[in-house]
């Protein structure tokens, strides 16, 4: 355990001024996204674009992928929250479907069983399945939030709690306190989008 903290201490001392960066928005757009804030989008936009970088050099190539995508759905889902009020000006939050559940299931096994071949089998990736897997996590959760659907933040929550040591692991040590973060806010996004959901149905 000394080691570990010793090590930890050492990478947060060797932390470079771009990972403090992409910390920050990362942080702040996360934030937004549980205020239900239309600036998550353009903070988001400024941490993927740093990550993408920042999980090459850490050869952890499907995170590097997925920001990629996050940039994308980001757009989309600046759109989206723009163009389809419903709700006080904004789109509604609503749950998942039974069907919904199913559909995300699948997508995220699918997504892990492609991108762990494509991983152990084209790249160095030194976790070719923890990187996979919470890859396809956030793809599908990224997806969700575009749409408003609660459960978004379910993704979130596991994925935060399984790339906090897979951080530390590949010497990001302020980024894992950054998925920490994450984790307490995707916690209070999670209570506070339920609860804008039973506010909206005891208006209706």
């Amino acid at each position: 355990m000394q080691v570990f903290f010793q090590t930890l201490w050492h990478d947060l001392a060797a932390t470079s001024l771009l990972e403090y960066f992409a910390v920050i928005f990362g942080i702040l757009s996360v934030w937004f996204a549980s205020r239900e804030n239309i600036w998550v989008y353009p903070t988001g936009i400024i941490n993927v674009a740093l990550y993408v970088y920042l999980f090459v050099i850490a050869r952890l190539y499907a995170q590097s992928l997925v920001q990629v995508y996050y940039l994308i759905m980001s757009i989309y889902g600046w759109y989206n929250w723009i163009h389809h009020p419903s709700v006080e000006g904004n789109t509604a939050i609503t749950h998942l479907s039974r069907r919904g559940w199913g559909l995300a299931a699948g997508l995220v096994l699918l997504g892990t069983w492609v991108l762990y071949f494509a991983l152990s089998s084209y790249t160095d990736s030194r976790v070719p399945f923890l990187d996979g897997f919470t890859t396809s996590i956030f793809f599908v959760t990224m997806w969700l939030m575009a749409r408003k659907k609660a459960e978004n933040w379910l993704g979130w929550i596991l994925g935060d709690l399984i790339l906090i040591p897979l951080s530390i692991s590949q010497h990001l040590a302020f980024t894992s306190i950054q998925y920490l973060v994450f984790f307490g806010i995707a916690v209070s996004g999670w209570l506070e989008w339920n609860k804008k959901i039973k506010n909206a149905q005891s208006l209706a």
